[in-house]
């Protein structure tokens, strides 16, 4: 048998140490990150945020590595199964996804960037379509909203709107 993909869980906050400790015994691990602004209980924060929280990509060969060693290591929840059997993933597939990663690594806003549209959700202003303009401070964005054929301007919390795709 040759090294294949596998997908682990890992335990909550502990990714790091899983991905460090699985290293040191030779496994390749693939646990992509987004870093820049992020959007955490509607204020703006900075930093680094999995892209698959908990989850980690690794490949290794299960008769060169058991799978119980790698089950056992600090920070590993356990391996993804359906039914006895162990979640693979495709040579392919893993190639593409890390071909594509690269590109979500930085995030310059929290998803929504100058001139997307956004619908409000909570607030005075709620079930109305909005432009999303810049953020304004911590927890607020300024949105330009079409009100009695104006344009208006107005600063609103990040909670009380979401990204219309």
């Amino acid at each position: 048998m040759s090294a294949a993909w596998y997908l682990l869980y890992c335990k909550s906050g502990q990714s790091s140490r899983a991905q460090a400790h699985l290293t040191n015994q030779n496994v390749h691990c693939f646990n992509p990150v987004i870093e820049g602004q992020l959007l955490v209980k509607g204020k703006i924060k900075y930093g680094v945020e999995q892209l698959f929280p908990n989850y980690m990509f690794v490949k290794f060969d299960p008769e060169i590595i058991h799978t119980t060693t790698l089950a056992a290591t600090r920070g590993v929840s356990h391996f993804v199964r359906f039914g006895n059997k162990l979640a693979t993933l495709a040579d392919n597939f893993m190639n593409e996804l890390m071909v594509r990663i690269p590109n979500l690594q930085s995030s310059e806003e929290f998803g929504i960037q100058n001139g997307d549209k956004v619908l409000l959700t909570e607030g005075t202003f709620e079930g109305l379509e909005a432009i999303f303009q810049e953020v304004d401070g911590e927890s607020r964005s300024m949105l330009l909203l079409k009100l009695v054929n104006q344009n208006v301007l107005q600063s609103v919390p990040n909670k009380h709107f979401s990204k219309i795709s």
